[in-house]
C-alpha cells in the first residue's frame, strides 16, 4: 500500500552523451535507499520526463523497480498533456510493479475545471493504482482549486493525495480541512515543507532531497513526531542550499550539485541546458556550507 508521508524524492535522470546514464541512475538511487528515504518519484518535471522516449522512461522506471525491491514505494510520473496518453502510459507503469502514479495537471492545454475533472477521472478510472494529483501552476499555466481535487477524492477512492506546489498555504489548508483523514497532501515545494507541513502536509515530494535525502527525511520525521522545533533548525539550516538550488529552472542547479558531488555528469536536454557558468560557484558554496563532502 502506498503511504504519503515524509520525504519522497524526485529523482533526477542522468544523461551521458545524449543518452539516460542508467549505471548512474542506478547509483543514485541506491544512494537514495541507504539513506532512509520514503519513496521515489522518478520520470517527473525534475526527471525530465518530457523530453524521454518512451523506451527511456520504462527503462528508467524498471530500474527504480527494481531497486526499490519493495522496500520503499515508487510513484513515477505519467501525466501529459493529453489524456489519452496519459493513460496509456499508467496502464504500462502498472505492469513494471510500480506502486502508484503521479499525474500532473495538463500543461500549455489549460483546461477548464471541468476538463481537469474529466481528465483524472478517465486517469483513475482506467488504473487500479493510487493516483496523486500534481497541482504546479508555475509550469501548467493554470490551478486546481481544493473544490476540483476534493471532487475528484470524493469520485474516486484510488485518488489518495495531491502534490500542492501552487505555493498557496491557505488552499492547502482548504484542502486539508475538506478531505477525509486517508487523502494526503504533499509539498511540492521545498522551501514550504515545514509551513505546508504546520497547516496539515504529510511531507514532501523533493528535488533536494537528490543532495540530502537524510536531511529532508529527518525535517519531515522530525515534524511528524511533533518535535518542531527541532524540524525548524533543519529547515533554517537548509534554506539557502534550497534556495540557490532552485536559482534556474530546475532540475538545471540540482543536476550541477550532483555533478559536483560525483554522482553524474552535468548534462541535460535541450531546451533545458546546463547551469550557467555565474552561479556554478553559488551551487558550489551552498554545498559546502551545508556540509556535503564534493567529489575530487
Amino acid at each position: 500500500m502506498l503511504e504519503l508521508k515524509g520525504c519522497f524524492t524526485a529523482v533526477i535522470t542522468p544523461f551521458l552523451d545524449g543518452k539516460p546514464d542508467l549505471a548512474a541512475f542506478r547509483k543514485i538511487v541506491r544512494a537514495q535507499i541507504k539513506a532512509g528515504i520514503n519513496g521515489l518519484v522518478p520520470c517527473g518535471s525534475t526527471g525530465e520526463a518530457a523530453t524521454l522516449t518512451e523506451e527511456e522512461y520504462l527503462d528508467v522506471i524498471k530500474i527504480a523497480v527494481e531497486e526499490a525491491k519493495g522496500k520503499v514505494p515508487v510513484m513515477p510520473g505519467v501525466g501529459t498533456n493529453s489524456t489519452a496518453r496519459s493513460v496509456e502510459m499508467i496502464g504500462k507503469v502498472e505492469k513494471l510493479g510500480v506502486d502508484g502514479a503521479l499525474a500532473i495537471v495538463p500543461y500549455y492545454n489549460k483546461p477548464t475545471q471541468d476538463g481537469m475533472l474529466a481528465h483524472f477521472s478517465e486517469l483513475a478510472g482506467n488504473t487500479r493504482l493510487p493516483v496523486v494529483l500534481y497541482n504546479v501552476p508555475g509550469r501548467t499555466g493554470v490551478n486546481m482549486p481544493p473544490a476540483t481535487a476534493l471532487a475528484l477524492r470524493k469520485k474516486f477512492g484510488n485518488i489518495v493525495g495531491i502534490k500542492e506546489a501552487s505555493g498557496n498555504l491557505d488552499q492547502v489548508s482548504e484542502i486539508v480541512n475538506g478531505a477525509d483523514k486517508d487523502f494526503a497532501v504533499m509539498s511540492g515545494d521545498d522551501s514550504l515543507t515545514l509551513p505546508m507541513m504546520s497547516v496539515g502536509a504529510r511531507g514532501v515530494i523533493s528535488v533536494v532531497s537528490n543532495v540530502v535525502p537524510g536531511e529532508m527525511v529527518r525535517l519531515c520525521g522530525l515534524f511528524l513526531k511533533g518535535e518542531t522545533e527541532e524540524a525548524r533548525k533543519i529547515h533554517h539550516r537548509l534554506f539557502g542550499l534550497i534556495k540557490t538550488l532552485f536559482a534556474e529552472t530546475n532540475p538545471i542547479p540540482v543536476k550541477y550539485a550532483m555533478h559536483l558531488m560525483g554522482y553524474c555528469a552535468p548534462d541535460l536536454r535541450l531546451p533545458l541546458t546546463v547551469l550557467s557558468g555565474k552561479r556554478r560557484e553559488a551551487v558550489k558554496e551552498a554545498l559546502l556550507a551545508a556540509g556535503i563532502t564534493l567529489a575530487k
